[in-house]
């Protein structure tokens, strides 16, 4: 099945809340003025993609449309706009690969080879145990450490083919791979290592990583 579709075929007849979510729906749209909250609708969303197995039904859509006085058809072009939200049932672990122009100068073909010769799929698709689904995504935003991979809330950076198959090989075992960059460099350092304003840092006695 694919892992991104506007609207899954099979879709349950209702949806609701429960009551912690509601509570904490709640406290997100207070934060906006009367006549002003709709723009609690992404939190909203994130709580009801939390709740249904990590994917949005149109009677969800329509539920929270409903609670913030919204047309439901802006809660669908919310909904399907964000690569984020999942229109239909997706795997257990969603691997969102970039494949914007930073991370393919630096690889992300080699990403989304790796992993569809690892799960036997390709891109959109969910692994018939539904452990694994594998998604072309934009930009994520770190481009200085690419190419990089989005899994759940998690980014993972500098990969390479080899740690990119480690990163679903440690799923597969239950183990929880290690987020950031797949090196030693810290942070959003170069891989040259620590370039900028050393000497200036020495003079006011702050300590430099100089090494990857």
């Amino acid at each position: 099945m694919s892992g991104k579709s506007f609207f899954a075929a099979e879709q349950p007849t209702s949806f609701v809340f429960t009551d912690e979510n509601l509570r904490r729906a709640q406290a997100h749209i207070a934060k906006y003025p009367a006549g002003k909250q709709a723009s609690a609708i992404l939190p909203l969303f994130h709580i009801v993609q939390e709740q249904h197995d990590n994917w949005i039904p149109r009677a969800a859509m329509n539920y929270v449309a409903d609670m913030l006085e919204m047309p439901r058809i802006k809660a669908y072009e919310v909904a399907t706009f964000y690569s984020m939200f999942n229109m239909a049932p997706v795997g257990r672990h969603t691997i969102e690969v970039c494949t914007t122009t930073p991370c393919w100068l630096r690889g992300s073909a080699d990403l989304v080879d790796a992993c569809q010769r690892r799960l036997g799929i390709t891109l959109n698709e969910t692994t018939a145990d539904r452990h694994f689904t594998l998604r072309e995504v934009e930009c994520l935003g770190a481009c200085v450490n690419a190419p990089m991979i989005q899994i759940g809330e998690h980014y993972y950076e500098d990969l390479t083919r080899e740690s990119m198959v480690g990163i679903i090989d440690d799923l597969v075992a239950g183990r929880e791979p290690k987020p950031g960059s797949q090196t030693r460099k810290y942070g959003s350092m170069n891989d040259s290592g620590t370039t900028t304003l050393i000497d200036e840092a020495r003079q006011l006695g702050v300590a430099v990583q100089e090494t990857v």
